[in-house]
C-alpha cells in the first residue's frame, strides 16, 4: 500500500506523519510505502527544525526530509491520500478530481470526524510536540 501525507509546505505536519507512519511499519512488518508532499512548497527545504527535534525526542530521525511539491505523479501513484487539514483535501480533489475516492483528512480517515490537524509552523517545540502527539494517535487509530 502506498500512502500519500499532504500538508501546505511540506516541512512540519506531513514529514512528521511521514516519519510516524514509517517507523510503525518497519516496526511491525507492514507492507507500505509512505512518502510527503506540500501544496505550497521550496523543494528541497528540510523538516523544521523543531520538526526534527520533536520527533527525535520519540527515536524518530527525519533529519534527511527534503520538502516536495505536490504533483500529479505522487497522486496518481497513492493509494491513500492523508492530509492535514481540509484546505488540502479540497486544493487535491479540485486540482485532480479523478483523486477524490482515496483523499481523506487524516482525522477524518482515523476517527471519522472534521477536525483539521493545526500548523505549528514558527511554534515552540512544545507545540510541535502536541501536533506530533496528535498526528500519532491518529495514525495508531488506523488498521493498516
Amino acid at each position: 500500500m502506498k500512502i500519500l501525507f499532504v500538508c501546505t509546505g511540506n516541512t512540519c505536519r506531513s514529514p512528521m506523519a511521514e516519519g510516524i507512519l514509517r517507523s510503525i511499519a518497519e516496526n511491525k512488518g507492514l507492507n507500505i510505502e509512505v512518502k510527503s508532499a506540500g501544496i505550497s512548497v521550496f523543494d528541497g527545504d528540510n523538516a523544521s527544525i523543531n520538526s526534527i527535534e520533536a520527533m527525535k525526542k520519540i527515536g524518530i530521525d527525519i533529519s534527511d526530509h527534503e520538502a516536495s511539491q505536490l504533483h500529479i505523479g505522487l497522486i496518481e501513484e497513492a493509494d491513500l491520500i492523508l492530509t492535514m487539514g481540509d484546505s488540502h483535501k479540497n486544493f487535491i480533489i479540485s486540482n485532480f478530481p479523478a483523486s477524490a475516492g482515496k483523499v481523506y483528512t487524516l482525522m477524518e480517515y482515523a476517527y471519522n470526524k472534521g477536525k483539521d490537524v493545526s500548523d505549528p509552523f514558527g511554534g515552540s517545540l512544545k507545540l510541535y510536540e502536541n501536533i506530533r502527539d496528535e498526528i500519532y494517535q491518529a495514525i495508531v487509530q488506523i488498521d493498516f
